[in-house]
């Protein structure tokens, strides 16, 4: 089993829904989340969020799920990047579940 975890900004919310429900993945938790960024630290995702002291106003969807369904999404999810280019892409994470 695997957690799929994706993060984006709230207004590509439909389109990630759109994504999971193609992976197979109808059943899932969806969070809000704000993204900060502060110009004196540095952050693992810094690619993530813009310089300056700014919060954006984000979301963060997972899932339980099979290792087939979450790769898919993650592949889904890596051709939507590439076809929408944006400075706040869709992150996408598949996380081991041992129990």
């Amino acid at each position: 089993m695997k957690l799929f975890i994706a993060t984006c900004l709230k207004e590509y919310r439909d389109d990630v829904f759109k994504l999971f429900k193609e992976a197979s993945m109808a059943v899932y938790s969806v969070t809000d989340i704000t993204g900060i960024k502060e110009d004196n630290s540095p952050d693992l995702l810094q690619d993530w969020f813009a310089s300056g002291d700014e919060k954006f106003d984000s979301i963060m969807i997972f899932c339980f799920t099979g290792e087939a369904n979450a790769r898919t999404a993650k592949g889904l999810i890596a051709k939507y990047n590439e076809k929408n280019k944006t400075d706040f892409p869709v992150r996408a994470f598949i996380v081991p579940v041992e129990e």
